[in-house]
């Protein structure tokens, strides 16, 4: 996968992640609770949690997306990959612990394919050499 599209995709799925944990975590935590039979979407903790994780999201987002068309690969934005290899992969790890324990949601399922694509994606990334630029002048 390109690093352009590897940048961009992950940032578009952060965004959305923390456009939606940001303004609308009651919703997000009914969602995501509404499984155990015991929805918690007044706990005013769980909800403030939620915010913070949205401007976290939003945060990688943002770097994710102004940093789309930079080098990666080898050494090049190492640091920016992995930042990003980290969070997918605890992440991942942790939706598919819960998907494991029979918890089948369909949101769960989408969140826990993606976040192990994209720690697949940046693992991967992280240890290729970035391509080689063309830098003859042309005539």
């Amino acid at each position: 996968m390109p690093a352009r599209i590897l940048m961009g995709a992950s940032a578009l799925f952060l965004a959305a992640l923390g456009v939606a944990a940001t303004f609308a975590p009651q919703e997000v935590w009914a969602k995501l609770e509404a499984g155990n039979g015991h929805p918690l979407a007044g706990a005013s903790a769980a909800v403030l949690l939620l915010q913070v994780a949205g401007g976290l999201f939003l945060g990688f987002a943002i770097l994710n997306w102004s940093t789309r068309d930079m080098q990666f690969g080898g050494i090049y934005n190492r640091p920016l990959l992995l930042g990003n290899f980290l969070h997918f992969v605890v992440v991942a790890m942790a939706l598919l612990r819960i998907v494991g324990n029979g918890r089948t949601e369909p949101v769960l399922l989408v969140l826990a394919g993606a976040y192990t694509v994209f720690a697949v994606a940046f693992g991967w990334r992280m240890y290729r050499a970035p391509p080689r630029q063309d830098n003859s002048v042309g005539t």
